[in-house]
């Protein structure tokens, strides 16, 4: 390669999630925000309460946002750990606690494995209602990479007793999400 060629990178589409039980409103608003500063337009879910899940906690507002990126992945986490750590996530409690922010990649494009430390998909995405609800709103013909279930297939078989959520209104710039 000559020092002027131009390497073309693919964009490819990520799913985040999004998860706040401490000044939530004013949590998820700011990652919103500094999301759409570093991918540019965001597909977002409907924002939805639900649960805590692992500890005994006041309830989380969950969101999924897709993004579109150049970026590798181990920059995306990068990224996402420091939007985190700007709205004051502690890192030194346990698993499950209570959280400012918490942002964690679901899918990465098709992969499927581990990919630069990450495993693919987030073995939460077809468990948790707070991941999987939001996936099939934004995109419920799309497959979850590995296996042939749309997001949409995936939620009408979840056994909606196992956990709780219910939509919740929210505003985010212009949008009602």
């Amino acid at each position: 390669m000559t020092d002027n060629a131009v390497t073309d990178f693919k964009s490819v589409e990520v799913a985040l999630s999004l998860g706040s039980n401490i000044e939530r409103y004013r949590h998820i608003s700011g990652a919103l925000d500094a999301l759409a500063d570093a991918f540019g337009e965001l597909v977002c879910s409907p924002v939805y309460e639900s649960e805590s899940v692992g500890f005994d906690g006041s309830p989380f507002l969950n969101s999924v946002v897709i993004v579109s990126t150049q970026l590798p992945l181990a920059d995306v986490v990068t990224l996402l750990k420091r939007i985190e750590d700007d709205h004051g996530r502690n890192r030194s409690g346990p698993k499950f606690s209570p959280r400012t922010l918490d942002i964690d990649v679901l899918t990465y494009g098709d992969a499927v494995g581990e990919l630069d430390g990450v495993e693919l998909p987030r073995a939460e995405t077809a468990k948790n209602a707070f991941v999987l609800k939001p996936l099939a709103d934004v995109r419920p013909q799309a497959h979850l990479p590995g296996t042939t279930d749309s997001y949409a297939q995936l939620w009408a078989a979840y056994p909606k007793d196992q956990q709780k959520l219910w939509r919740v209104p929210f505003r985010w710039r212009d949008l009602t999400l």
